[in-house]
């Protein structure tokens, strides 16, 4: 491997980490939705959590532009 190589891949890798940085509030928020309904403050449903998840995925959109997740 050459230096340039690695110069390469350390830019990319150093791309990964910050994108998914930016996403962990929404990894966090999902993460507490899903704690809340586990201890019954929210009710369990599917369709309510489909929802909670249209409404984090415009927020991420709308936050973090075009470095947001697709899927």
């Amino acid at each position: 491997m050459t230096p340039n190589d690695s110069m390469v891949k350390a830019k990319k890798d150093l791309e990964r980490t910050a994108r998914l940085i930016q996403c962990l509030p929404f990894d966090m928020a999902r993460e507490q939705y899903g704690m809340a309904v586990h201890l019954g403050l929210f009710q369990r449903s599917m369709l309510a959590w489909a929802k909670f998840e249209r409404r984090m995925d415009l927020l991420e959109k709308l936050t973090l532009g075009p470095w947001a997740r697709r899927v």
